[in-house]
């Protein structure tokens, strides 16, 4: 699974045989969703296990990760039911060090002779790669909880909605979109429920309960005559929500500049595929950009993709350091420049920040998976690179002693490593609305949506398009554009930030499938931002030969 492909999902006839093999499990029936996990107590004791055999075998340090993992898929396309997937993986993960090496093993046999099976494993992995270890793993030191549990707040749960209900939505939202003009349409639900169970021997018994939900679709007009077509993406954004994320609330959109809803915390599927068949057909005739410098109004939905590729994968600190490079490359952002104390990633009004407990989003959990509490840190400081994202044995590096709290796993059965937290634009400070940006602009482009991109293996020089682009003349909206692309790098792009929006504009961007690693893992983040503006950035045409 390549992260640029998460958005083109639902475009896949057969849906499912094309998810990552994390996101899958064992074919169960809807209503085997709703049967109860293990108590509380049972974990414990299975955890126990693990803990007590790893410490047994010399290990000075071990966690236990307990996972199920429960996943309801619905694919739907014109009037048809594609595909209904529903499924459970369920297993132990267990981690060691041993000989200050790390070791890990995994089973699906959850019971006492499973699990000391598997941690006997652990600590022999542990072991043979200590002969080869040059220097011992060094972990931050973190509090013992004891026994907590978090939550995904949520008022409807997916699990609790009939799948009947779900495709109704689905058909009806394309439905919509086909008495709009459209000529294809294909829309999908992703639900997704983690119950996780975290022990350590450092003293933590945590439970967490975490839920995910992503409604999209893409739509298609076609000018038979001209033998053109042009597709429009879903303007939703993947929430850590329940399913009340579906009731579309009038009170949770905002207008944007060229007249369509946008959304926040609830998510109308209907009206936006109707407006998405509209906005298709009307790409159909609308003017190609002339290529050229333009001051860019990226909405939150568009901007947060730029911030995902630009500022949240080169601050994890294994690309940094060069141990992360086959999957996506390095990262510019060398250890170097942060020393310095003085790197201009930004202009002074850039304030970036990493945020495990941010309501909504996709990576808000109350604990990560090596028991540390989650927590709100800077990255970007007044336009300043201030610090990366990094875990329990690289904090040591950054001569910091405590986690980000930022470390994952995407089932029980891979091992947990560093991860990208929720990466966000602060706010703008002073009252000031995306209509007043609109005036302040005498040529320029709004863009809406995210689309496709391509950034260089430093994160440094990209190219990034998206899904709908108007243009802006004498601080006005003048009409629709097509084949739009902006250029340029990581820090040239980030100091033309000119003015950003208040919070009353705030939105929540997510990708719901972020790839790393080797075994390729995925996992789920969110990016928050208000409209913002960034001047004299260099706009191709991406219709044109070259």
């Amino acid at each position: 699974m390549k992260r640029r492909n998460f958005v083109q999902l639902t475009g896949l006839g057969t849906g499912a045989l094309m998810l990552p093999v994390s996101m899958m499990g064992n074919d169960i029936a809807p209503e085997a969703l709703l049967e109860p996990g293990l108590d509380l107590f049972t974990k414990k004791s299975l955890a126990d296990v693990a803990l007590n055999t790893a410490r047994s075998l010399g290990a000075s340090y071990a966690d236990a990760r307990i996972g199920r993992y429960l996943n309801q898929y619905v694919f739907t396309r014109e009037d048809k039911v594609q595909n209904v997937v529903n499924t459970e993986s369920f297993g132990i993960g267990v981690r060691v060090i041993a000989n200050g090496t790390w070791g890990f093993a995994s089973t699906n046999d959850v019971t006492d002779a499973g699990i000391k099976k598997a941690t006997q494993q652990a600590v022999a992995i542990a072991k043979a790669n200590s002969k080869i270890q040059t220097d011992p793993v060094v972990l931050a030191p973190v509090e013992a909880h004891g026994e907590v549990s978090w939550k995904t707040p949520l008022k409807k749960d997916f699990r609790e909605v009939p799948v009947s209900e779900k495709v109704e939505l689905l058909l009806d939202a394309n439905a919509a979109a086909m008495n709009a003009g459209a000529n294809f349409v294909n829309s999908a639900l992703f639900m997704v429920n983690e119950q996780k169970y975290f022990a350590s021997t450092d003293g933590s018994y945590i439970d967490q309960d975490i839920h995910r939900i992503w409604p999209t679709f893409g739509v298609t007009a076609i000018d038979r005559e001209a033998g053109k077509f042009k597709s429009r993406q879903a303007m939703s954004a993947p929430m850590g929500m329940g399913y009340e994320y579906m009731d579309g609330l009038e009170s949770e959109k905002l207008m944007s500049p060229a007249g369509f809803n946008l959304y926040r915390n609830n998510y109308d599927i209907i009206e936006d595929a109707t407006t998405a068949a509209k906005q298709a057909k009307e790409m159909l005739t609308a003017e190609t950009v002339q290529p050229g410098k333009y001051d860019l109004i990226l909405e939150p939905n568009h901007l947060g993709l730029t911030i995902h590729e630009s500022v949240g994968h080169p601050l994890e600190l294994d690309r940094v350091l060069g141990y992360e490079a086959n999957y996506a490359g390095t990262s510019f952002a060398t250890l170097d420049k942060w020393k310095a104390g003085d790197f201009k990633y930004g202009s002074d009004l850039v304030n970036i920040v990493a945020d495990k407990t941010q309501p909504h989003s996709l990576g808000a959990v109350g604990y990560d998976d090596e028991g540390v509490k989650t927590k709100k840190w800077d990255l970007i400081r007044n336009g300043i690179l201030v610090n990366y994202e990094a875990i329990r044995d690289q904090v040591s590096i950054l001569d910091q002693n405590e986690s980000h709290g930022c470390c994952y796993a995407q089932s029980w059965n891979d091992v947990q490593f560093q991860r990208m937290p929720n990466i966000s634009l602060e706010a703008g400070k002073e009252p000031y609305s995306v209509e007043e940006m609109i005036k302040d602009v005498e040529k320029g482009i709004y863009i809406a949506g995210r689309g496709s991109y391509s950034i260089d293996q430093q994160r440094y020089n990209f190219q990034f398009g998206g899904t709908v682009f108007y243009e802006i003349k004498e601080g006005k909206i003048v009409g629709m554009l097509n084949d739009v692309a902006y250029q340029s790098n990581t820090q040239e792009f980030w100091n033309s930030c000119a003015k950003i929006c208040d919070e009353g504009d705030y939105r929540l961007f997510g990708s719901f499938f972020d790839g790393k690693g080797q075994p390729s893992q995925v996992s789920a983040v969110s990016h928050g931002s208000s409209t913002t503006r960034f001047d004299g950035v260099n706009v191709i045409n991406t219709g044109r030969a070259v």
